[in-house]
């Protein structure tokens, strides 16, 4: 071998080997800036917020016995739907739903869930009202009233099973927004100077035998039979003496003797009864009712009207709308708020804040036709 073909072998190998050298050093490269921009990536995907949307659920424990079951099935709702985890909010006795509603509300929950009963959901809108923020219902109580008058998901058996719970939560995470009204009350109690702050109520409020029968139903029955013990407690206060109350109705008085007088946002009472007919929960209005019947044939006439739908009455049974009520008592009455007792009171004054509040319904829930309202007002007119 020559030297020039020496010389030409020895170059062509260290070519060859500073190819090789610079292709792995490019690999390597090429391997650390892909690893490097997938940890960037990641740390970003990690400290990056969740723009998924959020839901709170506040919750009364006493409702479910075992919360694990419900509570895995309201995460499955949300993770099939594509939401966050949803945050957790238990209430007590000493703080049974406010705090917790504005605490959901201080997370920028999307909406706030109330899963209890009626007066869970009380609590939970008297926060809400007025912020557009969309209240979400998942039934858990004896009589769930406001979710039977908007047809929301509610099978409430002695105890609340999962599949009901998702079904609701989908409707909750899935649904459309109603705006309804909302009532304003302020209780004037024996003896007192002030009348209290102002409470919020969604269903009904009414002060004597209504609240006895409220007042006088052992929660340990209700848990076992439901409504059924309402049904209970009223046999035991059947024969209760009448009381004279004045009724003002946008200023209108109206003196009756009755045994109880309610003021409903929502017309329809345990059983799907139309205790109230002519009520909306989204007209601007609050339908009054007084009840004044004598002995068990002035009960059946009741009775009567009621199934029938003919409460527009008499001494027994009269009723009024208005958008501000007074329910003044001679002697002091026991009260409610939504099926909660609330004590003795000697009068109740209540008014309407026409659609205040956002509610999440189901889309095939049946809506109110247009023309209620209006002939509601012809009504009035007359």
């Amino acid at each position: 071998m020559t030297t020039i073909e020496l010389i030409s072998l020895v170059v062509a190998s260290i070519a060859l080997l500073l190819s090789v050298i610079a292709t792995t050093v490019a690999v390597q490269l090429r391997r650390s800036i892909a690893a490097r921009i997938a940890q960037r990536a990641a740390a970003l995907e990690r400290t990056a917020p969740d723009r998924r949307p959020l839901a709170a659920v506040v919750v009364n424990p006493t409702k479910v016995s075992d919360t694990s079951p419900v509570r895995a099935a309201l995460e499955r709702a949300c993770r099939d739907l594509e939401w966050r985890e949803p945050l957790w909010l238990e209430t007590t006795a000493e703080d049974p739903g406010t705090s917790q509603a504005r605490r959901a509300l201080a997370a920028g929950a999307d909406v706030v869930v109330a899963f209890g009963g009626d007066g869970t959901v009380r609590r939970v809108a008297s926060v809400l009202a007025g912020t557009g923020t969309p209240l979400g219902l998942v039934p858990a109580g004896t009589g769930n009233l406001l979710a039977r008058n908007l047809d929301v998901v509610t099978s409430r058996a002695a105890e609340i099973a999962p599949d009901d719970v998702e079904a609701a939560m989908r409707v909750v995470l899935s649904g459309i927004d109603r705006r309804i009204d909302v009532g304003w009350i302020s209780v004037e109690r024996p003896g007192a100077t002030q009348p209290e702050p102002e409470e919020c109520f969604l269903v009904m409020a009414g002060m004597g035998f209504d609240a006895e029968i409220m007042a006088n139903a052992p929660e340990a029955l209700k848990a076992k039979v439901g409504p059924a013990a309402y049904f209970v407690s009223g046999l035991q206060r059947f024969n209760g003496d009448r009381v004279r109350m004045d009724i003002v109705v946008d200023g209108v008085p109206h003196r009756r003797r009755v045994r109880t007088a309610v003021v409903g946002n929502v017309g329809r009472v345990q059983g799907g009864l139309a205790l109230m007919p002519d009520a909306e929960v989204d007209d601007g209005y609050l339908d009054v009712l007084a009840v004044g019947p004598r002995g068990f044939v002035g009960w059946l006439d009741v009775a009567g009207r009621v199934i029938t739908r003919r409460t527009w009455g008499d001494q027994r049974l009269a009723h009024w709308r208005g958008q501000r009520i007074d329910l003044l008592a001679e002697q002091p009455q026991e009260a409610q708020i939504d099926g909660d007792p609330i004590g003795e009171a000697v009068a109740m004054r209540v008014r309407v804040d026409e659609e205040a509040l956002v509610v999440r319904v189901s889309n095939r829930a049946p809506r109110r036709p247009i023309i209620a309202r209006a002939r509601f007002t012809r009504k009035l007119r007359s």
